[in-house]
C-alpha cells in the first residue's frame, strides 16, 4: 500500500517564547501536518505544556519525538499521552522509544535507575498497554516507535502506528533491508527522520559534530540535498524503493523545504 505523504516538524524551544510561538504559526501556514518536541528533561520544557501550547495556537497535529521509556513509569507516561489527546481533540501522536545514546548517564545525573535496553523496552510495551486501557474503546491515541534491533521491530510491528528507525550514518542498502525484514512483519507507517539538508544539522536530531558531507559520501538517508526541486525527487524516490511516506525535519530548514510540502504533502 502507497500511504499519502506528510510531513512533520520537530521544533525545540530554542529562542524566547513569542518567537518560538511565531514559528509555530510559520510552520502550520506551510502545510506541515505535525509538530513535534523532543523530551529533553532540563534544555527543554516538558513535552506535554509545550504540545498544548502549540495544538492551541494552530490546528497542527502535534507529538512527541520521542518519550524516552526510563525517564517515567509507565502510567505516568501513559496518562500524559492520553490528557493531551483529550485535549487537543485526538490531534496527538505518542512517539515513544527506549532513550537515545547515552541515556544511562542522563539516568545516573537525575538518580534513576538504570535499566537494560530489554527492560526499557519492556517499559515501552507497558506504556502503550495503559495508554489503550485510559482511551477505552471509543480513542485511539496514534503510537509512533524509534526502533533499531529486532526485538524493538517486533514489538512496533505489534503496537505501533508509525515506526521511524533510530539511524545514524547507515548506508540506503542497509536501511533498504531494515524496512524490507520489517515490512514482512507489518504495515505501520513508516517514518524517515531527517536531520540534515544540505549542510545544515538539526538541534535535537542528530549530535552537533555531525558532518553532512560524511553522511553524503555513504548516501545515508540522513541527509537530503538543499534544493527543493532535488529533495522533491528523492523523497518520491525514498517512499517508492523503500516505502517511507512521513518525513520529519528541523524546524531550521522549515521554511526552505516548505515548496516540497506543498507539492508532496497528502499526495
Amino acid at each position: 500500500m502507497t500511504r499519502p505523504f506528510r510531513f512533520g516538524v520537530v521544533a525545540p524551544l530554542m529562542t524566547d517564547v513569542p518567537t518560538w510561538r511565531d514559528r509555530v504559526r510559520r510552520i502550520a501556514d506551510s502545510g506541515y501536518s505535525t509538530l513535534l518536541v523532543v523530551d529533553f528533561p532540563l534544555t527543554q520544557p516538558a513535552p506535554g505544556p509545550l504540545l498544548a501550547t502549540a495544538a492551541a495556537l494552530t490546528d497542527l497535529r502535534v507529538g512527541t519525538w520521542v518519550y524516552a521509556s526510563p525517564l517515567r513509569p509507565p502510567w505516568q507516561t501513559a496518562w500524559e499521552a492520553h490528557s493531551l489527546s483529550l485535549l487537543t481533540e485526538g490531534r496527538f501522536e505518542m512517539g515513544i522509544g527506549t532513550g537515545r545514546p547515552g541515556i544511562e548517564d542522563e539516568l545516573r545525573d537525575k538518580g534513576l535507575p538504570v535499566v537494560s535496553p530489554s527492560e526499557r523496552l519492556a517499559e515501552v510495551r507497558k506504556t502503550v498497554e495503559a495508554l489503550r486501557d485510559l482511551d477505552g474503546p471509543d480513542r485511539h491515541t496514534p503510537v509512533a516507535m524509534a526502533v533499531l534491533g529486532p526485538k524493538a521491530r517486533a514489538l512496533a510491528a505489534e503496537v505501533a502506528d508509525t515506526v521511524t528507525f533510530a539511524l545514524g550514518d547507515q548506508s540506503r542498502g542497509e536501511v533498504e533491508k531494515l524496512a524490507r525484514d520489517f515490512r514482512i512483519a507489518g504495515a505501520p507507517e513508516l517514518a524517515l527522520a531527517v536531520p540534515v539538508v544540505g549542510d545544515t544539522v538539526a538541534p535535537h536530531m542528530a549530535p552537533p559534530d555531525t558532518d553532512p558531507a560524511a553522511l553524503r559520501a555513504v548516501d545515508a538517508l540522513a541527509v537530503l540535498p538543499d534544493d527543493p526541486a532535488a529533495a522533491a525527487e528523492e523523497i518520491q524516490r525514498r517512499r517508492e524503493e523503500i516505502g517511507f511516506s512521513y518525513f520529519v525535519f528541523g524546524a531550521d530548514v522549515a521554511e526552505r523545504l516548505a515548496p516540497v510540502v506543498a507539492e508532496l504533502a497528502g499526495r
